[in-house]
């Protein structure tokens, strides 16, 4: 058994996966696309945009698609566990660009280098580096 979020778009999963891979996350390795090889499009709105996507990168995997009557992300997070201090920053000031800080990354009370985040898209990350 593994589990794996799933991130439900209305029409943005496109621009969010190739976010993604800019920030260094990994890639999309599998897109599947409404109205292509035979795929019902529901509406002509939805054609062309991602109907299921596989996200990998090294230590991460999730799944991501439009759908218009997608409710907003909340209630979840991604829980990134650092093993550098440099790259956490780096990877959370990438992630945090046209976002919005909730938990500002610093020595936070039982001793982790932390932070969250909600991303342009409207995804909560969590960045943890354990300093032991």
């Amino acid at each position: 058994m593994q589990l794996s979020n799933y991130l439900f778009f209305k029409t943005c999963c496109e621009p969010a996966l190739d976010f993604y891979t800019r920030c260094g996350l990994g890639r999309a390795v599998e897109i599947i696309r409404y109205g292509d090889d035979g795929m019902p499009a529901g509406s002509e709105g939805m054609r062309g945009r991602i109907m299921h996507a596989k996200f990998e990168g090294p230590g991460v995997s999730f799944y991501a698609s439009d759908n218009d009557d997608a409710e907003p992300m909340r209630g979840s997070a991604h829980l990134l566990i650092m093993d550098n201090q440099a790259q956490t920053e780096r990877l959370f000031n990438m992630l945090a660009q046209g976002g919005a800080i909730t938990t500002p990354l610093g020595i936070q009370p039982w001793g982790d280098y932390y932070g969250k985040l909600t991303d342009q898209f409207g995804v909560q990350w969590m960045l943890d580096c354990p300093l032991q």
